[in-house]
């Protein structure tokens, strides 16, 4: 039986990041522009788009890829002709958008185990662009990683479901720790209070901890990239966004990283088939 911790002592640990909130708040531009960041500088990262049936990281970077995750799922390609190159090296997985015969279903996840092997040593960083809302497949992907990161702006409605998806998230799971990131505010003030308002729904419920971790302030710039199908990171890079995605890629790089038994992607995969197994 496949040992992932007698696996990991032999490899370096990984470290595993979950991108989730409400649809529409530009959690996937985020994704993407944080990637773009850890990767200028200097890391190996690799951007899986796991929104499944509703995939836009290759349509927001302007990619036209020839296969997705569900080709390598259905045997027509393998796990690295998916893989794109995007903005300074970034490595992307495109998910699928649209109808597809094909399904995840929780078996489906180990097939995943064996073709990892060949992302191994190749990558540090791994982010997940989860699926918004609460599903089956938001869940064991976010409560697969070893960092989960919420996104949320001013709109009560993105606070009310991000305290949704972390009470869940603390009461199946016993997940912990959340990172918050507060995109499209007006300032850094106005970024602390809305992280306030979360923070005071969400700990007074459940036995978490919230730690704001950045914010991407409101820059017409980003519109205009995203406009354009480029990472704001590559095409505007001296703007304020963009170097406020500079900050939030510094702070990830900062964190500690995981155990070895946890930080590697066939853990990750593991994690995947059997949720229940948490590591914070």
């Amino acid at each position: 039986m496949y040992d992932p911790f007698q696996f990991a002592k032999k490899m370096r640990p990984i470290r595993v990041l979950a991108i989730t909130g409400k649809g529409g708040i530009g959690k996937t531009n985020i994704s993407i522009n944080l990637g773009a960041a850890l990767a200028a500088r200097g890391k190996a990262v690799y951007l899986f788009d796991a929104d499944f049936g509703l995939a836009n990281v290759d349509v927001l970077l302007g990619m036209k890829p020839k296969y997705t995750i569900a080709h390598f799922m259905q045997q027509d390609c393998l796990l690295e002709e998916v893989v794109l190159v995007g903005p300074f090296g970034l490595r992307i997985i495109p998910g699928f958008c649209g109808l597809n015969k094909f399904h995840f279903q929780p078996k489906d996840y180990g097939a995943l185990i064996h073709s990892f092997n060949a992302l191994i040593g190749k990558m540090d960083t791994l982010i997940i662009d989860t699926a918004s809302g609460i599903s089956d497949s938001l869940l064991r992907m976010a409560t697969s990683a070893q960092e989960i990161l919420v996104i949320i702006n001013e709109d009560p409605s993105s606070i009310s479901d991000a305290a949704t998806i972390i009470e869940i998230m603390n009461q199946n799971y016993c997940i912990q720790r959340f990172r918050i990131v507060v995109n499209m505010s007006s300032s850094f003030y106005e970024a602390k209070k809305i992280f306030a308002k979360l923070a005071n729904v969400t700990e007074r419920n459940v036995n978490v901890v919230l730690h704001f971790i950045g914010c991407i302030p409101e820059d017409e710039l980003v519109r205009e990239a995203i406009k354009q199908q480029v990472a704001v990171v590559e095409l505007f890079p001296s703007c304020q966004a963009s170097q406020s995605f500079k900050q939030l890629a510094e702070n990830i790089d900062r964190l500690a990283l995981p155990r070895v038994g946890s930080g590697q992607v066939q853990f990750f995969i593991e994690q995947l088939i059997n949720p229940q197994i948490v590591v914070q």
